[in-house]
């Protein structure tokens, strides 16, 4: 279905690109000819992962926390002293289960800071470098399925996303007639270990994620993957400012992808759920 020159001369930088989808998307983008660089706040990770897909092309990482605009500027500085980034993926994120009342004010601002300013940081950091020398360029953000009507439980999350999405719509428009693209792919649940450890930790969550679901499964790392080439390719230059839903569909059985669980989970097991610590 995709050539394998279909990405050849990109380069692309994907945040939190080490573990994940954001991996899921670095090998697809390496199979299709793209220079690939990754960031992301564990280094060991990144070089795990630089290393296990350099076999199939050019993957290059940087450290970089992406709640930082300084760390973002530098990391950019380091990119752009190669060559300019033609391609960016806003893939970092955070989130977990929990009852917003059980919230510290530093869960809000761990989650806004990585998925929303994150979000924020790399594509003002590459939009400008763009727009001052003319060079065209495509923004793909990871948003998600709750994000235009919110969810109960992920409260941080939905935030987030929902500003992701605004910020997409908004520089389609205000970019656009200057050579920049900017859409987001909205995944319905797909299996991940970092991910589902946080949102479905236990058995039985994942059989009522199922249920909701008309496909009755969840979609795939490679699925992601594969959106995500054709919507970075040339081959989807009209695609400007759209959010594509990925979820077999789960969205039409009901809004917000997570309240239901007010229904089946009682007092002891929110307790059980409980992070041990606040993130830092």
């Amino acid at each position: 279905m995709f050539r394998p020159d279909l990405l050849r001369n990109k380069r692309v930088l994907i945040s939190g690109g080490g573990t994940g989808l954001g991996k899921g998307m670095s090998a697809r983008f390496l199979d299709l000819g793209a220079t690939v660089y990754i960031c992301g706040r564990r280094e060991e990770v990144l070089k795990e992962t630089a290393a296990e897909l350099s076999a199939k092309g050019a993957i290059h990482a940087f450290p970089c926390d992406v709640r930082s605009l300084d760390a973002v500027e530098n990391m950019m500085e380091k990119i752009w002293s190669e060559g300019p980034l033609d391609i960016l993926v806003n893939n970092a994120a955070g989130n977990f289960i929990a009852r917003t009342e059980d919230l510290s004010p530093r869960a809000f601002e761990s989650v806004i800071g990585i998925v929303l300013m994150g979000t924020l940081h790399c594509t003002l950091a590459c939009g400008r470098r763009w727009l001052k020398s003319g060079h065209h360029g495509t923004v793909l953000s990871i948003s998600a399925t709750y994000a235009p009507v919110g969810s109960a439980y992920v409260v941080p999350s939905a935030i987030s996303k929902a500003g992701v999405e605004a910020l997409t719509r908004s520089l389609a428009v205000e970019w656009g007639n200057r050579g920049i693209r900017m859409n987001a792919i909205a995944p319905g649940p797909i299996p991940t270990q970092g991910a589902f450890s946080r949102v479905l930790p236990r058995p039985e969550l994942e059989t009522v994620a199922l249920d909701r679901n008309p496909l009755h499964r969840f979609g795939t790392v490679e699925e992601l993957a594969n959106l995500a080439a054709f919507l970075v390719s040339d081959g989807s230059g009209y695609i400007n400012g759209e959010v594509i839903r990925m979820d077999g569909g789960e969205f039409l059985q009901g809004a917000g992808e997570f309240s239901n669980l007010g229904r089946i989970l009682k007092d002891e097991d929110w307790q059980a759920l409980k992070p041990r610590k606040q993130p830092s």
